[in-house]
């Protein structure tokens, strides 16, 4: 079965990072694309990033500069370092994984990983 699992979320003040990870089993990393997206209380799901497996990246314009996503094979983890957090970064994060998804589309992604919380105060 393809489980996913991201984690390394927690409190920082604005202007501090936090790198999170998302680990996967259960299917070839380095074939399947990888997005991290958030949900802060009472908003949509929203794309922050996202990977191909021929390593191009992606993010939108809220994250660009301050965001990286970047994948280890190796260790079958994909990460997203978040630098200059400011306090609307507080969210749930989640990964996702599918071989061929719409960037940003939650709607386009079969395998969701468990969320991890990201506080970040002013």
């Amino acid at each position: 079965d393809v489980q996913l699992q991201a984690s390394g979320g927690g409190s920082v003040q604005a202007g501090g990072s936090l790198r999170l990870s998302c680990a996967r089993s259960g299917f070839t990393f380095d074939t399947y694309a990888i997005g991290w997206f958030r949900q802060a209380p009472g908003k949509e799901r929203e794309g922050i990033a996202c990977i191909d497996s021929d390593g191009s990246t992606y993010y939108p314009d809220s994250v660009k500069g301050r965001f990286t996503i970047t994948s280890d094979n190796a260790k079958n983890t994909v990460y997203l370092q978040m630098n200059n957090l400011r306090p609307e970064d507080t969210a749930e994060y989640y990964c996702a994984a599918d071989l061929l998804p719409i960037c940003y589309d939650k709607r386009s992604y079969e395998y969701w990983g468990t969320g991890t919380l990201v506080t970040v105060s002013s």
